[in-house]
């Protein structure tokens, strides 16, 4: 029975990166059967929804999503995210976020973390409101005793998997005393399950500069949903950027994967599109369903290309989005 893999282009350079990682999955040994589906500003624009319950719903019935780049403009009516929007409608409560050293002059050496983000609650979770005649803006966040259960214990479940050592939880619970204080005391409940596993606590503003000074302390950070947001986004910049961060949205019935990369505008059929971070969010999904063998060798095969200099130009290199793609496949 072949894995049913639903590709969700969406807006941007979206279409060219999916295209280009549908290109690799089947260069691979395995039985994929291929579906796309509508999502982001151009689905919004067709059919007056940027997410369609078509789209859920085949997310719902497949082995995994792959995800590319969506538009979010602001003040249209109508509009809202399709990200937050997909990650609340199916539970995708974790968002994981490797940060791994690459063979590059523009990567630090000795850097392995994962960044567990709590993902459906939070400051996203779209409670917002004007108030005063719009003079006045409030957005609630909310922290849920389940929601922060579950990230904290999948943080450690995760460390536990991969034999690491100490889980970092970050949060602000000395400003923030009741959201990030049941963030804080749910950790240290979760923590008592785990003896073999230290737990350190850091401010977010600490976690920052520390994430500057020194990123090879940290294995495993686990914290809310704003804070994961901007700390994962930080921490990719020590291996390459951007170009290079793909993450993981799961939950316990569907699961997406993706680069971090937005859409991109400028990039759009110039072929300068970088499908690495698209590439490695691709063996996260391998690893997702089973296949390690496939991711491993996918991996193998993007950071020999790095390491060769056969990268776009992003990285430093000269080739196309075409071309990175071919050099991959010819290693596979």
């Amino acid at each position: 029975m072949p894995y049913k893999i639903i590709l969700l282009p969406g807006d941007g350079i979206g279409p060219e990166v999916i295209a280009a990682a549908e290109q690799v999955l089947r260069a691979l040994p395995l039985d994929m059967e291929f579906t796309r589906a509508e999502i982001g500003f151009g689905a919004y624009e067709r059919l007056g929804t940027p997410l369609p319950d078509s789209t859920l719903d085949a997310i719902r019935s497949s082995h995994a999503a792959l995800f590319g780049a969506v538009t979010t403009p602001p003040n249209i009516p109508g509009y809202f995210s399709p990200v937050v929007r997909m990650r609340q409608k199916l539970d995708l409560y974790a968002n994981l976020r490797p940060t791994r050293s690459i063979p590059h002059p523009s990567s630090r050496p000795g850097i392995d973390m994962l960044l567990v983000r709590e993902n459906t609650e939070g400051l996203y979770s779209g409670v917002e409101r004007l108030e005063d005649d719009g003079n006045r803006a409030i957005t609630e966040r909310i922290i849920t005793r389940k929601g922060s259960e579950r990230i904290i214990r999948k943080a450690f479940d995760l460390a536990r998997q991969a034999g690491r050592n100490k889980v970092h939880v970050v949060h602000k619970a000395n400003v923030l005393r009741q959201t990030c204080g049941l963030f804080r005391a749910v950790a240290l409940e979760v923590a008592k399950e785990y003896p073999e596993i230290e737990m350190l606590e850091m401010l977010v503003d600490t976690c920052a500069m520390e994430l500057v000074r020194a990123p090879e302390q940290f294995e495993v950070i686990v914290t809310t949903n704003l804070f994961g947001d901007i700390l994962s986004d930080e921490a990719c910049m020590f291996v390459g950027g951007l170009g290079v961060a793909a993450s993981a949205n799961i939950g316990a019935q569907a699961s997406v994967f993706e680069p971090v990369h937005g859409s991109a505008p400028p990039l759009v059929g110039t072929g300068k599109a970088n499908p690495t971070a698209t590439f490695l969010a691709t063996a996260m999904m391998l690893e997702h369903i089973g296949e390690t063998e496939s991711a491993a060798h996918l991996r193998s095969a993007i950071e020999s290309c790095i390491a060769e200099g056969q990268v776009t130009p992003d990285l430093g290199g000269t080739l196309t989005t075409t071309e990175m793609t071919e050099k991959v496949k010819c290693r596979l």
